[in-house]
């Protein structure tokens, strides 16, 4: 090897360690500076995507009605808050299975994340283990769970879709237990993939779709639940319930988190908001099973509402790719750092010290005030912002 050939692979060799290692505090100073607000998050992330990669992130299926009702069912919860409590100590903390947690809010699993950051799923993770909160891996990508579990820290799921015959989905699970994965995931809502027309208009044919196998993601049943559970010791969840009947076959087959989710308003059309389902599968699950929740979170206000009608944990999704597009790993610690800030003023102000108390009394019903879509809880972003 010539000395610049050994100069170029030790220069890699580094880039690649430090990518692992912790994020430089001069990164994190950098998106202090540069974000003070959420939207301006957004805003960059939509300067540094091509059209294709930013209409995948913000849009939906056909209509994208469930896109919209997912944000609309925050948008009609409003707060009761209670006063004159001692408010000088708030705790933004809460869990996940059996992990402490930052903040109670996990990192949704993408599919292929790289899209949006060089090595994406390392970058989330790092910014997972950084900020104390959970990743999900989506199986969907090119980086192997391997490197991601080279991330000292942090809460690590595994979430497939399922491509192969049992012995590969053993296989699988074997390699995420070895690596120390903390649980799995199945995702339950994909049996056909949707008419995402946001794609099909700009003639954008995703490269992680050209995988074989999507027929055993059709077969998937809850035969296979039972099965996992006998074969398998981690922690199961299944991720893309939406109704208290499923939500309660879940439990009945032994799930240990029960994921409320219409996949961001990306499969089925017409569905309800997420946090519409959330009451229902709450009542249907009754403290026997941990449960999640994603769709339309944007705001820390919506992960106290979350938490007030039933979720232990509160996926972001669309706010974790923006992350990593406007600054990679400390993009997205600002993203969580933001959401904190906002939940801490929240709470403190609807007089919980906590989220130990909180319940459904500190909401009410009303009438939205803005039409909903991806981002209209972010009334200082243009349209030119966000459109192309």
């Amino acid at each position: 090897m010539t000395d610049a050939a050994a100069a170029s692979t030790s220069a890699a060799d580094a880039a690649a360690t430090a990518e692992l290692g912790a994020i430089p505090e001069t990164d994190l100073e950098t998106v202090r500076d540069e974000f003070h607000v959420l939207h301006e998050i957004v805003k960059r992330a939509r300067a540094n995507l091509d059209r294709n990669t930013w209409d995948y992130l913000r849009g939906g299926t056909e209509s994208e009605t469930t896109v919209k009702r997912n944000r609309l069912a925050f948008d009609k919860v409003a707060f009761r808050p209670r006063v004159l409590n001692d408010m000088r100590e708030i705790d933004t903390g809460g869990s996940f299975l059996t992990h402490k947690v930052s903040l109670p809010v996990l990192l949704c699993p993408i599919g292929s994340l790289e899209s949006f950051a060089a090595n994406g799923p390392v970058q989330a993770m790092r910014a997972a283990a950084h900020a104390g909160v959970p990743l999900f891996l989506s199986s969907v990508g090119t980086v192997p769970l391997e490197d991601v579990a080279k991330i000292e820290g942090g809460t690590k799921v595994f979430c497939l879709y399922k491509r192969g015959d049992d012995s590969w989905l053993d296989d699988i699970v074997a390699r995420a237990v070895d690596h120390g994965y903390d649980a799995f995931a199945l995702t339950v809502d994909s049996a056909w993939y949707s008419r995402r027309e946001r794609d099909m208009a700009n003639r954008f044919v995703k490269p992680w779709r050209q995988v074989p196998g999507m027929e055993f993601q059709k077969a998937l049943n809850w035969k296979d639940v039972e099965r996992f559970k006998k074969t398998h010791d981690i922690p199961l969840i299944l991720k893309g319930i939406a109704t208290a009947e499923d939500a309660r076959l879940a439990v009945e087959h032994g799930a240990d988190m029960i994921y409320v989710s219409n996949h961001g308003g990306r499969q089925l059309d017409h569905g309800l908001g997420a946090l519409d389902v959330l009451p229902e599968v709450a009542d249907a699950v009754a403290g026997r099973a941990k449960i999640a929740v994603d769709g339309g979170v944007t705001r820390g206000s919506d992960i106290i509402k979350a938490r007030a009608l039933g979720a232990d944990a509160v996926g972001i999704g669309r706010m974790l790719c923006c992350g990593l597009a406007a600054g990679g790993a400390a993009g997205v610690v600002r993203v969580l750092e933001l959401l904190e800030e906002e939940v801490r003023i929240d709470l403190g102000l609807l007089g919980l010290n906590s989220f130990n108390d909180i319940d459904g009394r500190y909401i009410a019903y009303t009438d939205p005030v803005e039409p909903a879509h991806v981002w209209s809880q972010y009334p200082l972003l243009a349209p030119d912002d966000y459109t192309y």
